[in-house]
């Protein structure tokens, strides 16, 4: 493709290549550059792509987008916002396949994971679609599984995504849409046609510094699609409203809403209650625990009313659909009188939920397992503290990802925030911490792993280790039956 139509659209401030220069694909890491490729060099939070332009060369870069001209000699074409440029380009160099596609995006702090998995079946029952996925656990297109390294990839591999989507056949995409990308510009371009907020509570302020600026990221994804469906309920939705330009449709208990979950229910195995949306009701029973579970299954609702479904319909197809894996997921515990469930919650409103929901259908004691990652916003470790110790009857404080930090100091500042410590017992190794709830566990006990969810690794250092809570369950059992 020539460079002039891989730039179309872009606002190009300085350049001194040529337009008709061949290209034959984009890249930002200077280690993947091909013969021929268009080099991107972004100013990153760890490193400066600029300082990488000699490399890319050497592999056989035939240009450079960048913010600041090259040191080197090289034809570069110079633009304000490297990132926001990549995007565009890489739009441009997959011939936009993302206007192909009817697309949702769902941004929040808790609920994205699952509410995408809960639309792609509702989609697929109730419109016949084939739905491209894009979220945390990994993609797919339509079966078919891909495995993901991040929420939203970088804007090159996603436009690549779409375009495999759309060779694929896809109609609909169903994305996570995380804050991080929204301000790094990774789904520059894409217009959504309904976009979700589920909700706001503290995450990612190691990136984002304040609350606000948590909000304000979140806000951008709804001045970039036509209709917006936003948890009524929650109390960041006014100030996302303000800058909102789509139309809006809300949704949670309160009557005020546009859509309601009326009289609802819960159950050990799922939730149940009555979706109100003007004159129109429509029971919904989803069999998946926990108060969450409601509003997720709400969001999913108004995002299905947005593109057309109806209410009954899309109740029905909720009715059909299975959990997630990592999310409120039951491990079998065979011969075993208590239950196990694996969580994702790993910030202050997910902890709290979960441990919440569980006390709503718990007959015996909560035993909590969790910790908090390292190299990330430290601010919430003493409030999850609290929170985990106030809502479980014995609390395990351990490690989840350490990473670089030293893990019996996070498990330290999470004690800080734990005024009374009676029910609580340290374990560092979350091994032997998950084996400890295990063995003090009576009947009718719930034991709650928090944090690592669909994970399957632990990070100490730099280094991912194999960790599968499911795995460490079912070796402990066998373990007691000396096998």
């Amino acid at each position: 493709m020539k460079l002039m139509e891989i730039l179309a659209g872009i606002a190009v401030t300085c350049s001194t290549a040529d337009g008709n220069m061949e290209i034959t694909g984009i890249s930002y890491d200077s280690r993947q550059v091909k013969q021929g490729d268009l080099f991107v060099a972004i100013t990153g939070y760890a490193a400066d792509g600029h300082r990488f332009i000699p490399m890319a060369v050497e592999k056989g870069a035939a240009a450079v987008l960048c913010e600041r001209a090259p040191e080197i000699d090289i034809p570069y074409v110079q633009v304000e916002n490297a990132r926001l440029a990549m995007a565009l380009a890489s739009a441009n160099f997959f011939g936009h396949p993302a206007d192909a596609m009817t697309f949702v995006g769902i941004t929040g702090t808790n609920g994205k994971t699952s509410s995408t998995y809960l639309l792609k079946t509702v989609l697929e029952k109730t419109l016949g679609a084939k739905v491209g996925l894009i979220g945390t656990i990994q993609n797919m297109i339509g079966d078919q599984v891909l495995e993901t390294e991040r929420t939203t990839p970088e804007s090159f591999e996603l436009q690549k995504l779409f375009y495999e989507m759309k060779q694929a056949g896809c109609t609909h995409v169903i994305m996570e849409v995380s804050s991080h990308s929204l301000v790094l510009d990774r789904v520059a371009g894409i217009l959504f046609q309904v976009g979700v907020f589920t909700n706001l509570t503290q995450d990612h302020l190691d990136f984002h510094k304040t609350m606000e600026e948590y909000r304000k990221a979140k806000a951008i994804l709804f001045r970039r699609c036509a209709i917006g469906v936003f948890n009524g309920d929650d109390e960041a939705t006014p100030k996302i409203l303000e800058t909102a330009t789509c139309k809006p449709m809300t949704f949670g208990e309160k009557p005020e809403n546009d859509l309601q979950a009326v009289a609802p229910i819960l159950h050990s195995d799922g939730v149940e209650f009555t979706a109100r949306y003007g004159e129109r009701r429509a029971h919904v029973h989803l069999g998946i625990p926990g108060a969450f579970t409601v509003y997720n299954a709400l969001g999913v609702l108004g995002a299905a009313l947005a593109l057309g479904v109806s209410l009954e319909d899309a109740a029905a197809a909720l009715e059909t659909a299975h959990g997630v894996k990592g999310r409120v997921e039951v491990v079998p515990t065979p011969g075993k009188n208590y239950t196990i469930l694996i969580d994702y919650a790993h910030a202050p409103d997910g902890l709290e939920n979960v441990l919440s929901s569980v006390r709503g259908f718990c007959k015996g004691r909560i035993i909590s397992v969790f910790g908090c990652g390292g190299d990330r916003d430290n601010t919430k470790r003493p409030i999850m503290g609290e929170i985990g110790a106030r809502l479980s009857d014995i609390a395990i404080i351990t490690s989840d990802n350490p990473r670089t930090e030293d893990p019996n100091q996070i498990i330290d500042m999470i004690l800080a925030g734990i005024p009374d410590r009676s029910n609580c017992l340290v374990e560092e190794n979350r091994r032997k911490a998950i084996r400890m709830a295990m063995d003090m566990a009576e009947k009718d006990d719930i034991i709650v792993l928090c944090g690592k969810g669909h994970e399957t690794y632990q990070i100490l250092g730099t280094t991912k280790t194999h960790l599968d809570e499911r795995e460490e369950v079912a070796a402990h059992l066998r373990e007691e039956k000396g096998m």
